[in-house]
């Protein structure tokens, strides 16, 4: 498998993520579903807790990751829905950092929505992997 970084421009290193990852030769791709902050039986924590929330998706998506023999530095594109910016990115910080530390170099969007599938749950990971 070959990797290649495009940035046309530079303004995005500051948000931890790139314009787009090529990827040529795959053997593998993964598509996860949403991760968001659930416990093992799927029943939603930290209500109103921004930071929690992403922690708990993140701890999750490394879980499902893992079950596949993958880790975040095999994430080449990360979705991320909220329900509310300004307190998703309060806890931007946060987020970027592990994923950086997870050597996590993804393309992805962030999208603000009016609501996730349970009552209480304020974001969502969306990823695609691949490994070689």
């Amino acid at each position: 498998m070959e990797r290649t970084i495009h940035n046309p421009w530079t303004w995005q290193e500051e948000y931890g993520f790139h314009q787009a990852n090529e990827v040529t030769n795959p053997e593998r791709t993964l598509y996860c579903s949403g991760q968001t902050a659930v416990d093992a039986d799927g029943a939603a924590q930290h209500a109103g807790e921004m930071g929690a929330q992403v922690g708990l998706a993140l701890d999750n998506l490394r879980t499902v990751l893992a079950a596949a023999g993958m880790t975040l530095a095999d994430v080449m594109r990360l979705n991320i829905y909220v329900t509310d910016l300004d307190a998703f990115f309060e806890q931007f910080e946060v987020l970027a950092e592990q994923l950086g530390a997870g050597g996590c170099q993804h393309a992805g969007t962030l999208i603000e929505v009016s609501r996730l599938a349970m009552p209480g749950l304020m974001v969502e990971l969306e990823a695609t992997a691949v490994s070689g």
